[in-house]
C-alpha cells in the first residue's frame, strides 16, 4: 500500500534550504518516491492555512519511505535541512479507494 511523507517546514535560512531542496529529489527517486506537492499555492477551505512550507511525497510503501529517510544519501543532506529550518515530517499510510456501489 502506498505511503505518504508529509513535511511542514519553517525555513530560517532560504539559501541553505535551497541547497537541500536541490539535492533531496534524487534521494527520493532512488526509493521509488515522487513529489506530489512542494509548497504550492495554498487555498483555504477551513480555518487558517499554515504559513510553513508544506511538502507531500508518495512512496510505494511505508518500508520504502522509511528506507529513504534512513538511507546514507538522505542522511548525508538531512543536516542541511536541520540547520536551515525547523518543522515536522511524518509518514501516513495510504488507503484503498472505496468500492463503487
Amino acid at each position: 500500500m502506498k505511503a505518504y511523507v508529509i513535511s511542514s517546514i519553517d525555513v530560517q535560512d532560504a539559501e541553505r534550504y535551497a541547497e537541500y531542496a536541490a539535492l533531496a529529489p534524487q534521494t527520493v527517486v532512488a526509493f521509488g518516491g515522487r513529489y506530489l506537492a512542494r509548497n504550492g499555492l495554498k487555498h483555504p477551505l477551513e480555518e487558517q492555512v499554515p504559513d510553513s512550507r508544506v511538502v507531500l511525497m508518495e512512496f510505494p510503501s511505508v518500508q520504502h519511505a522509511k528506507a529513504w529517510h534512513a538511507s546514507p544519501a538522505y542522511q548525508a543532506i538531512i543536516g542541511i535541512r536541520h540547520n536551515a529550518s525547523t518543522g515536522s515530517m511524518f509518514i501516513i499510510e495510504g488507503c484503498d479507494p472505496p468500492e463503487a456501489t
